[in-house]
Formats: C-alpha cells, structure tokens, sequence
C-alpha cells in the first residue's frame, strides 16, 4: 500500500498526457461509486497500491482451489487464501 484510503471524489490518477486529475472524471466505473459530498458514512474509499507484477487480462491465472470473493475488499481468513498467495507468488516468480 502506497497511501492510505481517501473518498473516491479525492482519488487522483495521471491521465494519457500526464496530467493528475480526480480519478471520477477518466472512469466510468469510479464515476458511479458513492461520493463522500454525498454522504461520508456511505462513500466508496481507494487505496492507491504498488503493484508487484500486472499481466494483460489474456495472461490471467485461474485455476481451481484459488481463493474468490465477489466483494472488492475481504478479510482473508480462508485456507484457500494462503493457498491462493503462494501459488501466484510461485507462477509470478515473487519472494
């Protein structure tokens, strides 16, 4: 983790020429999420990360037995999360 969470009104990405601008006005999908001006208690917040490795979506690894959650953000505490960690640090070549 890079930084800590802030509002998704607040959350800023470079766009194609560089520029930092609110990351609502270049995403449809942070466009919809819930605004803090809205309502604070219940807005969407973004973690800015640093990703380890990425792939293209072609590249993707799935395999079964690995670890699913269709919320965005989940306390792993399954067995199949540990399981599903090693196993992409394993096919990804991280330590």
């Amino acid at each position: 983790m890079i930084s800590t969470m802030v509002p998704v009104d607040e959350f800023t990405v470079r766009d194609e020429n560089g520029n930092e601008v609110p990351i609502v006005q270049v995403s449809d999908s942070a466009a919809s999420l819930n605004r803090a001006a809205d309502d604070p208690e219940t807005a969407d917040y973004l973690v800015r990360v640093d990703w380890l490795k990425t792939v293209e979506p072609e590249q993707a690894i799935k395999e079964k037995g690995f670890f699913g959650n269709q919320n965005t953000v989940a306390r792993p505490r399954a067995a199949k999360w540990v399981y599903t960690v090693e196993r992409l640090k394993s096919r990804f070549g991280i330590d």
